[in-house]
């Protein structure tokens, strides 16, 4: 059953120095806070899997606490790139950064074959394009009742998965709705898991159509962190702050620029800096 902990108790229980990660979230609900967390207890020599890696990765990779990254897209979505991600692969600053690459289709199948503990995720996919050229990890099958091809890619089992979450209840239940990504998957797929919750109530109340839940034995550690998915948006809670995506490209671009605002944003301050945003959103 899911232990109600604080932020740093959370990490400190689901990640360690040298393991798998998955942080998902798609635009919506990315576990930000979590993430700032792991670098300050400076996590070291973490594989990172995600579909869309953005901004909190940039930062982790650009603290050293990442040496690979299975992906499928990378970018400050709407803005251009990751700049301490460039940084990594092409200079090894802060040091060198392997990558496996993905499609979008590839990742979901992965994440979902993990989830139902198969050893690999079977798809169309990959027909005419030149990624299984320099990723190994594509191979294809042969169906053995109608002589198909199809692609095949090896399920995502992380050693943790890190998400945020809109509710939990006290029974440690989690709820997500909205734009929902591949965070189920995620978590089911893990060995451990931490879920960072906008509230926790007493029962779920009315929901949408497209509610996931996450039943308390799927779950290692609940925290509530307020506001923990800005700068992303948590639907119902908060907005996303599209003028700090635009704010990034300038912060990043430059390795001075980069420490200086993680020096003061991130490993001088605490969860207690995101509830701020969550505070800041219902006074709006």
């Amino acid at each position: 059953m899911a232990d109600f902990v604080s932020l740093s108790e959370g990490v400190e229980a689901v990640l360690s120095d040298g393991c798998s990660v998955a942080m998902e979230g798609f635009t919506h609900l990315i576990p930000h806070a979590a993430g700032h967390e792991a670098i300050r207890q400076a996590r070291k020599r973490l594989t990172l899997i995600r579909m869309t890696p953005d901004l909190v990765y940039d930062q982790m990779i650009g603290m050293g606490c990442a040496e690979k990254l299975v992906f499928s897209w990378g970018g400050n979505p709407g803005v251009g790139s990751l700049h301490r991600f460039r940084d990594a692969v092409e200079n090894g600053w802060p040091h060198r950064l392997e990558i496996e690459e993905h499609s979008h289709a590839a990742m979901a199948n992965a994440y979902e074959a993990g989830a139902a503990n198969l050893p690999f995720a079977v798809f169309r996919g990959y027909k005419g394009v030149d990624l299984p050229k320099v990723n190994d990890r594509i191979r294809s099958v042969t169906c053995p009742y109608t002589g198909e091809v199809l692609a095949t890619v090896p399920a995502i089992r992380p050693d943790a998965a890190i998400i945020h979450a809109l509710r939990a209840d006290r029974e440690g239940n989690v709820m997500l709705e909205g734009i929902v990504g591949v965070q189920k998957e995620a978590v089911l797929a893990a060995k451990r898991s931490l879920v960072t919750v906008e509230e926790i109530v007493e029962d779920f109340g009315p929901r949408n159509a497209n509610a996931v839940i996450l039943p308390a034995w799927t779950v290692t550690a609940i925290a509530h962190v307020p506001g923990g998915a800005y700068p992303s948006y948590a639907q119902g809670h908060t907005k996303r702050a599209n003028d700090f995506y635009i704010a990034w490209d300038k912060i990043a671009r430059e390795r001075e620029t980069f420490l200086a605002w993680m020096k003061e944003h991130v490993l001088e301050k605490g969860p207690e800096a995101f509830a701020r945003h969550a505070e800041k959103a219902r006074a709006a």
